[in-house]
């Protein structure tokens, strides 16, 4: 039997351990993963998500990138949101529209193309009168009416506690599912139902902030990132804007 020295054994027993840390995404044989985080890898599951809501609510704004499918839609997101509104783009069937929130009053901003396609929808296409319209909105910041189904429809994607509590609920039993990795930040992962009921990347750096979401039902992947960085958020200029009162004439 051929006797391997000591020192080629234990060169052996570390080439092994680097070549399976480096196939998991652990942090190294025989080290704590949590060693020097925040702590919460150390936690339950249900702890964990806890923590994550909590800061999550009490940061004061925070950037949503990413895909979510809701009643059979997609819609790819990129909005940054505070506690009195948000701002950004959302793009649904080829069509890309820019929000504005700002307290109560809502902003929606598209070229004519998006209008044109809305009172086609709505009137089955009446020609070049419809298209004239579209026109005149294209590029424009349209005031939606709090009364306009529209208001309900779109003000949900700027509003940040709203958005937060729809998307960071995993369905099922919590478990955790090891140590990872986002945009160069350790994370602890959370599943529901051993990721059928959705994933959660939580930071295991400074402040617990949830950063990576993978919703249930392959519902889309969100990404949740610019914690605390405060941005400007106006309303814009009065030239900017075309108001129609109480309701929207196509919605």
């Amino acid at each position: 039997m051929t006797v391997i020295p000591r020192t080629r054994r234990a060169a052996l027993v570390s080439a092994v351990c680097t070549l399976v840390v480096g196939a998991l995404g652990l942090t190294g044989c025989g080290e704590d993963p949590n060693e020097g985080t925040n702590g919460v890898g150390r936690l339950e599951p249900a702890k964990i998500q806890s923590k994550t809501k909590a800061a999550a609510t009490a940061a004061d704004t925070v950037r949503l990138s990413g895909a979510v499918v809701s009643n059979g839609k997609t819609y790819k997101l990129d909005m940054r949101l505070k506690e009195d509104g948000g701002t950004g783009s959302v793009t649904s069937e080829g069509s890309t529209f820019r929000l504005l929130k700002v307290g109560e009053h809502l902003f929606l901003k598209a070229d004519a193309d998006f209008w044109d396609h809305q009172d086609s929808g709505e009137h089955g296409g009446e020609g070049d009168s419809e298209t004239a319209a579209a026109d005149k909105l294209d590029g424009m910041y349209v005031k939606v009416p709090t009364g306009d189904p529209a208001y309900k429809r779109f003000s949900g994607f700027t509003d940040k506690d709203v958005l937060l509590n729809s998307l960071l609920t995993l369905h099922g039993t919590l478990s955790t599912e090891g140590h990872h990795e986002q945009s160069g930040t350790r994370t602890i992962r959370i599943t529901g139902d051993k990721g059928s009921g959705g994933t959660l990347d939580v930071s295991l750096e400074g402040t617990p902030y949830p950063l990576r979401l993978v919703r249930a039902g392959d519902a889309g992947t969100i990404l949740l990132t610019d914690w605390d960085k405060n941005f400007t958020l106006e309303e814009p200029d009065e030239k900017s804007v075309v108001d129609y009162g109480k309701q929207l004439p196509t919605s």
